[in-house]
């Protein structure tokens, strides 16, 4: 795995905007962390709510059908727990 990526128990953590993609292209499955709503801590825009997606990585699954299972989560940290406990589940 390249070290240009930040990390988080072994696999890529990347931002893009509010969204965060959690895991390796590689699986079967990845996450994708949407971050909903926020609110200024510090004048630091600081995540308060999360859509969590499970999604398919085969590229020839389309549109909504990438979506295996999916929740919302009140704090970065839970969203990322549950994103990893996902993962660690389905890529077995």
């Amino acid at each position: 795995m390249s070290n240009n990526y930040l990390c988080y128990k072994g696999r890529p953590l990347v931002r893009c905007g509010n969204e965060i993609y959690f895991g390796n292209m590689t699986d079967k499955y990845i996450i994708l962390m949407k971050e909903i709503t926020t609110k200024k801590v510090n004048d630091v825009d600081v995540g308060t709510k999360f859509e969590i997606d499970l999604l398919f990585t085969d590229p020839d699954i389309k549109g909504r059908g990438k979506i295996h299972k999916s929740s919302e989560k009140s704090s970065f940290t839970d969203a990322l727990e549950l994103a990893e406990a996902w993962l660690d589940r389905f890529n077995a």
